[in-house]
């Protein structure tokens, strides 16, 4: 007999059901696929701003003597030029260049805490336990720990008086334990959509208080939830990558683009032998967007042709509701990944016009830098 798999929920499932969410799983979780509507949705956090729940993020605790030599050590980024209260964004990365995880690295007072995808939890926590040195404590806390985010132009507007004035100054990639809402909260100023946007971490015996207090400061602000499918448009247009798609175990942050996490100035590192090596002798592919002509929409696999001959295949393809044109990410051969390059993406037996252009897509975001 074949095993029903029971998924999770976050703390604000019954909101969501409430709501009239279409659900759907991802990650081993029932998360909420859209609410109103992909567009309006997409839009709204453009013009307005949006309520997320990513509650199905995975975060751990790193302590003791050495956490962060060993968080160094396991990052491509330089976790030592970290101040209390700053974030770092960084892929870490197995010996040959392929890419275990994207992930975030918060410096508090008294350690660190590392913020992972939700499909890598398990992975994650794994590989970084393999490593540890023994004076360093490891602690999933995903279990513990509710996330939502406020994105968009008027982010800061829901949460003015809500929050201590000092967090709406925060600079990007900052964040402050604080009060929000009424409850202990790491509020840092970070997202995945190009707009001006804050996540909220807080316990969630608290997850009522908060989602209704945010619901309630946002309504007149014209702030609605927002699902997995605007977000996945929100974060393609301006040209963030999602692990599982973009990167995974097999691609290199150098192939990627992601050549500025790269710190190879700093002490050693896992995978840093391999990217001396890339430097040195180049790559055999980059990633590259792509603008396509016409309305059809490039999918996740298509090929990607250059004269007619494969070069490569899309990661991820969508429809831009802020630029209405088709676009993508996809591996090409390197001297393929030149701006103004043309190619073609395979479609049955239609081959869609494309053309290599810069990323991100929409350059027109709030996001504070």
């Amino acid at each position: 007999m074949q095993r029903v798999q029971t998924l999770k929920r976050t703390p604000f499932h019954d909101f969501h059901r409430a709501l009239g969410a279409k659900l759907v799983e991802f990650a081993g979780f029932e998360m909420p696929l859209r609410y109103s509507g992909d567009i309006a949705e997409h839009r709204c956090v453009r013009e307005r701003a949006g309520l997320f729940d990513i509650s199905h993020m995975g975060e751990f605790r790193v302590e003791g003597p050495g956490a962060g030599e060993f968080l160094n050590r396991m990052v491509t980024n330089d976790v030592a030029a970290l101040a209390v209260g700053q974030a770092l964004y960084s892929p870490m990365c197995r010996p040959d260049g392929g890419i275990v995880d994207d992930l975030l690295v918060y410096r508090l007072p008294e350690g660190y805490m590392v913020v992972v995808n939700a499909s890598t939890t398990a992975k994650d926590f794994a590989w970084l336990e393999q490593h540890r040195p023994a004076a360093v404590t490891l602690r999933d806390e995903s279990e513990v720990t509710a996330l939502l985010a406020v994105q968009g132009p008027r982010a800061a507007d829901v949460l003015r008086g809500h929050v201590p004035d000092a967090v709406l100054d925060l600079g990007y990639y900052r964040f402050a334990e604080t009060q929000a809402f009424g409850v202990a909260a790491l509020v840092s100023r970070t997202g995945y959509t190009g707009e001006d946007g804050f996540e909220l971490y807080f316990e969630p015996r608290h997850a009522a208080a908060v989602w209704e207090g945010i619901v309630a400061a946002g309504a007149p602000l014209g702030l609605e939830p927002v699902g997995l499918g605007a977000r996945d448009t929100l974060r393609l247009e301006v040209g963030y990558m999602l692990y599982g798609n973009d990167i995974d175990d097999t691609t290199s942050p150098l192939e990627a683009g992601l050549g500025w996490t790269v710190k190879l100035g700093k002490p050693d590192f896992i995978g840093r032998e391999t990217f001396v090596r890339q430097n040195e002798h180049g790559l055999d592919r980059k990633l590259a967007g792509l603008s396509l002509e016409g309305r059809r929409v490039p999918r996740h696999d298509m090929a990607i042709e250059s004269g007619g001959r494969p070069t490569g295949r899309v990661t991820s393809g969508t429809f831009s509701p802020t630029l209405e044109r088709p676009i993508a990410l996809g591996y090409v051969a390197p001297g393929l990944a030149k701006t103004g390059t043309r190619l073609e993406v395979r479609a049955g037996e239609s081959a869609l016009p494309a053309s290599v252009v810069p990323r991100p897509f929409y350059t027109r975001g709030s996001r504070k830098s």
